[in-house]
């Protein structure tokens, strides 16, 4: 853990020895932004919790900040006052946590993402429009691939692939404009065994919660994509979920709650990726 930063304080005037504003009350220059700044939070009154420049009272260049245990935050640059350019966020752990390039409060071009162990856990590109363009990979925490394949404004196109923790082929899928193939998707039991059109193929297969709140799609293992309409299946090949999803979230539809035996206990009812209740049970 790095240790807390501090600056000593004037003895005599007890101004900041480093932050200047001018005479027109505009900030010019370094600045230290310390926890006296930053009232209601963790930090101690001297300790440091900003740190950058200023020019003509707007943020310039590279700012960083830091968690209450002194490590780093993030640490962003900024043009004219905004965030434009560079960015890093950070875990508390002060591993990286995720870094690209911030622009228009989005993220563009080139961006990574890291599990907590170091290892990376995505790497996507954004257009300038921030939607996800190009290749797309997912990893496993091992640091194996685990899903593939090209995204076009921001919806995946073509083919993807998926690969167990062990790097063994898990899957194939063919997407146009954001919607799976049925008919396309390949499951495989081992690397030699391919097995297609089968009502595993029609998940990624569903593992109800005993909590009863099925809003987010779940696999085996790997990321899944999921975006539009669709309708997923269980292991006993009964229906989980029908509707519109949004990045693995059921946004408007009904998900379909079985008891231990199969048999459908309730039916819940989503509109806007909210629980709004439920719906008669279907003959």
């Amino acid at each position: 853990m790095a240790q807390a930063q501090t600056y000593e304080l004037d003895p005599v005037s007890r101004k900041d020895t480093i932050n200047f504003t001018d005479n027109l009350g505009k900030k010019q220059g370094k600045w230290v932004l310390y926890g006296k700044h930053k009232p209601n939070q963790c930090y101690s009154l001297t300790q440091v919790a900003e740190t950058g420049r200023y020019q003509e009272n707007r943020k310039t260049g590279e700012w960083l900040e830091y968690f209450c245990n002194g490590n780093p935050k993030n640490k962003v640059t900024f043009i004219n006052g905004r965030q434009d350019g560079r960015a890093v966020v950070f875990y508390e752990s002060g591993k990286i946590k995720e870094e690209g390039n911030w622009k228009n409060n989005r993220w563009v071009g080139a961006y990574k993402c890291y599990y907590d162990n170091g290892q990376l856990q995505h790497d996507f590109n954004y257009s300038v429009a921030g939607k996800r363009e190009g290749m797309s990979n997912y990893y496993h925490p091992n640091g194996q691939l685990a899903v593939q394949g090209v995204f076009k404004e921001g919806k995946e196109s073509g083919l993807f692939k998926e690969w167990t923790e062990t790097g063994k082929l898990k899957a194939e899928k063919v997407f146009d404009g954001g919607s799976v193939d049925m008919a396309s998707i390949k499951i495989y039991e081992n690397a030699d065994s391919p097995k297609k059109n089968e009502a595993l193929a029609l998940a990624p297969s569903i593992s109800l919660k005993a909590t009863e709140k099925p809003n987010e799609a779940e696999a085996s293992a790997g990321p899944t994509i999921l975006n539009g309409q669709h309708t997923l299946y269980n292991k006993s090949k009964q229906v989980a979920k029908s509707g519109n999803f949004k990045d693995n979230r059921l946004m408007d539809g009904k998900a379909y709650i079985y008891d231990e035996n199969g048999i459908l206990k309730r039916i819940a009812v989503y509109k806007n990726g909210e629980y709004v209740g439920d719906a008669p049970a279907e003959n």
